[in-house]
C-alpha cells in the first residue's frame, strides 16, 4: 500500500514539473516573449509613419484646395500626415513657409511655386536638408533641384481652347489674352492657345499680365471691352481670371464675347450650363488625379524605387455640349 502511495506522489510531482515547463503567456512581461514581440511591432509601425509638407500657390484658389485635399486623403489612407502651408500668392512668404517645414523635419515636400524663379532659395534649403521635393502643377525654374514633377498637359489644355475658337470663328477676329508670366503652367497654356489660333486670322489686341492677385482684374476687363466693341474672345490662363472676366462681361452686357479658360472648376462649368458671362469652353484638368499620382511618386522617391522624373496627366475640352457629363458639383 505504501508503495502505491509513493508512486502516486511521484507521478503528481512529475506532472507538475511538466506543466510548469510548458507555460505560455503567463508571468511578468520579461517572461512573456509574445507580449514583447507585439510591442516591438507597434513601435516599428509608429516609426514607419511619415510627415509630408504641402505648399500651394494660393489655397483660396479651389484648384489648389482640391489638389491639397487629394494629396491629404491619399496620405491619410496609408497612415501618414500632411502639414499645410498657404503663401496666399506671396513668393517671399512661401520661402519662409518652406523653411518652417524644414524645421518641422518633414520627410518630403509637395510644392506648387508662387514664382518659378523666386522659389530657388527654398529649393536650396530643402536640398541642404536632404528633403526631396515633389513639384506639382507648375514647374520650378531649376528643375534639377526637385525629385520629380507631376502636372497636367497644360499646352494641350490651351490648345483645345484655341482649336474650338478657330472652329467657331473661321474668319478670325480680335482676341484678348489674360496671362501670368510668373507661373510656368499658365505660360504653357497661353502658348498652346496661340499655336492653335495661329491657324486662323486672329489678332491679339491686348495682353493683360494679371500677376497672382486677380482682385482688380474685372475693372481692367471692363476698360478693354469699352475700348474694343468688336472683340470676339478672351482667353484666360486659369479659372480665377475667368471668373473676373465673366463678371465684367455680364455687367457690360457683352455676352457675345467668347470666354475660354483652363482648369475646370465647378463655377466655370456652371457658367457653361447657364450660358453666363460668355463662357464657351474649358481646357480641363483633374487636381484629384494629380494628387493621387503625386503621392505614389513621393512614396517611390522615399523608398528608393523607380519612378518617372516627369509625369503629365491628360487634359481635355469641356464645352456646353458635354459639361453635364462632368457635373458642376465638384472637380472632374
Amino acid at each position: 500500500m505504501r508503495k502505491k502511495i509513493m508512486i502516486y506522489i511521484l507521478m503528481a510531482v512529475g506532472t507538475l514539473f511538466l506543466l510548469t515547463g510548458c507555460k505560455k503567456n503567463v508571468g511578468t512581461p520579461e517572461d512573456n516573449a509574445v507580449t514583447d514581440e507585439s510591442d516591438d511591432k507597434k513601435e516599428d509601425t509608429d516609426q514607419e509613419k511619415k510627415v509630408f509638407g504641402f505648399c500651394g500657390i494660393d489655397m483660396s484658389n479651389p484648384f489648389y484646395a482640391t489638389l491639397k485635399d487629394s494629396v491629404q486623403s491619399a496620405l491619410e489612407e496609408q497612415g501618414d500626415k500632411l502639414l499645410i502651408k498657404d503663401p496666399a500668392g506671396d513668393a517671399e512668404r512661401q520661402n519662409t513657409q518652406i523653411q518652417e517645414l524644414i524645421e518641422e523635419d518633414v520627410d518630403a515636400v509637395f510644392l506648387c511655386p508662387v514664382d518659378w524663379k523666386k522659389i530657388e532659395p527654398a529649393l536650396d534649403a530643402l536640398e541642404e536638408a536632404d528633403i526631396p521635393v515633389i513639384n506639382l502643377d507648375t514647374k520650378v525654374y531649376e528643375s534639377g533641384k526637385v525629385a520629380a514633377f507631376v502636372g497636367s498637359d497644360n499646352r494641350n489644355a490651351g490648345y483645345v481652347c484655341g482649336e474650338d475658337l478657330v472652329e467657331r470663328k473661321p474668319d478670325g477676329g480680335q482676341v484678348v489674352i489674360m496671362e501670368n508670366l510668373n507661373v510656368n503652367s499658365v505660360c504653357e497654356r497661353i502658348t498652346g492657345f496661340e499655336e492653335a489660333v495661329s491657324k486662323g486670322a486672329f489678332e491679339v489686341v491686348k495682353r493683360i499680365q494679371t500677376g497672382n492677385d486677380v482682385s482688380g482684374l474685372k475693372q481692367q476687363v471692363a476698360q478693354v471691352l469699352a475700348q474694343n466693341p468688336d472683340l470676339d474672345a478672351i482667353m484666360c490662363g486659369d479659372d480665377q481670371m475667368a471668373e473676373q472676366v465673366r463678371e465684367a462681361i455680364t455687367e457690360a452686357g457683352q455676352e457675345k464675347v467668347y470666354v475660354y479658360s483652363v482648369d475646370g472648376s465647378p463655377a466655370s462649368k456652371k457658367a457653361l450650363v447657364e450660358h453666363t458671362g460668355g463662357m464657351m469652353g474649358i481646357g480641363a484638368q483633374s487636381p484629384i488625379n494629380l494628387g493621387k499620382k503625386a503621392v505614389k511618386i513621393a512614396n517611390a522617391v522615399l523608398n528608393g524605387e523607380d519612378y518617372e522624373k516627369e509625369t503629365y496627366e491628360e487634359t481635355f475640352f469641356i464645352n456646353r455640349d458635354n459639361v453635364e457629363m462632368y457635373g458642376t458639383d465638384g472637380w472632374q
